[in-house]
Order: structure tokens, then sequence, then C-alpha cells
């Protein structure tokens, strides 16, 4: 004879329902609700609706709950989209170091769309934004990352901004970029680091 559910165990839990629309304007609405789950729901939802990227990154920098920040970020890296790279790229000036990562890593996942503004990123009066942008590109999958490296190496006047790029071209860099690495060295001969530095990357990229 088969096992009957008890009433406890047939006990079908209620669905809870939002409190607004699933539409474009209700999920702005719900973006801004004071419940945390119900502006996560929202920033899921918001993937959909690319026209919606400025309002995602607007939440992005007044969101205090880690959970639906990831959410965002994650919206954002689904639409992949120039709207959203436009949405992600003021946070690289935030003093909020967990947005500021957040924005590098969901930017460098959008290659295509990021590409043309690393020159821009790279002339960027602030030299914290210029790192951020050598931290991004570290990540950034794209061919003409080290081509960006050596054009830093070359003409950056921030000896912090070259020793980041230094970092990152011992990972990605191969011998055609050895002579930006020697420039490098010999723009900042009096900084023991950079010296330091480019050996150390110039013995990498040599090494077998």
């Amino acid at each position: 004879m088969p096992l009957r559910k008890t009433s406890a165990q047939a006990q079908v839990h209620e669905v809870q329902t939002r409190s607004t629309a699933r539409d474009l304007q209700g999920l702005l609405q719900q973006l801004r609700s004071s419940d945390n789950a119900e502006r996560r729901w929202a920033a899921r939802d918001l993937a959909a609706h690319p026209e919606a990227s400025a309002a995602i990154g607007a939440q992005l920098i007044e969101e205090a709950d880690p959970t639906v920040r990831e959410a965002l970020f994650i919206g954002l890296s689904t639409q992949c989209s120039e709207a959203a790279v436009a949405a992600l790229l003021p946070l690289l000036r935030s003093e909020d170091a967990g947005l500021r990562n957040g924005a590098i890593e969901t930017l460098a996942s959008m290659p295509a769309q990021v590409g043309p503004h690393i020159q821009s990123l790279l002339r960027d009066p602030d030299p914290d934004v210029r790192i951020f942008t050598v931290n991004m590109l570290g990540e950034l999958r794209h061919a003409d990352v080290p081509r960006w490296l050596c054009d830093v190496l070359r003409h950056d006047p921030h000896v912090n901004v070259v020793g980041a790029a230094l970092e990152v071209l011992a990972e990605v860099g191969s011998p055609p970029d050895l002579g930006a690495l020697h420039e490098a060295r010999r723009r900042f001969a009096d900084d023991p680091f950079i010296a330091f530095a480019a050996d150390l990357a110039a013995a990498r990229i040599e090494s077998p």
C-alpha cells in the first residue's frame, strides 16, 4: 500500500506576490523599494531591459546591500552594452573600494564595449583612474591590451601608474614589449621599485 502524505507534509506554502508590476516602470519602482529582496528581484529582472542601464548604475551608487549590488552588476554584465559601460565608468571614481572593484570586474567582462574607452581612461587627469584602468586591463580579454600597457610605460608621468602597468605586463606581455619595459626603466632610472618591477617583468617575458 503506498504511503499517504500527512496534512503537514502536503501543506502548500502560500506564494508571495510582488507589490508592483513586472514591466519596466514597475521594476524601476521596485528598484527603489526599502526591502532588499524586492530590490534584488528588480535588479535581476531589469537585466532584460537595456534601457534601464542608467537607472541600474544610479542605484549602484546608493546601494548598501551586497547581494543587491551583486545582482545589479550581473544585470549590467548581462546587458553587455554601451549603455551599461556608460553606467559603470563613473564608479571608477568612487571612494568605495567594493564599488570600484565591482565596476572593474564587470567592465572587464565586456571587452568589445570597453575597448573604445581605454585610451581616454588612460589619459584621465586622475592617476587613480589610470591605475584602476591598468588593473582592469589585467582582466580584459582584448587584443590591444599589450599595446595599451606599452603606451603607459612609454608616456605616463606617474610612477605608480607605470608600476601598475609593469605588474600587469609581466603577466600578459611578450618579447615585442621588452622595448617599452626598458623605456620605463630609463624614464624612472632613480626609482628602485620601477627598476625591480621592470627587471622582473622582463625575466618573466623572456623565460621559456
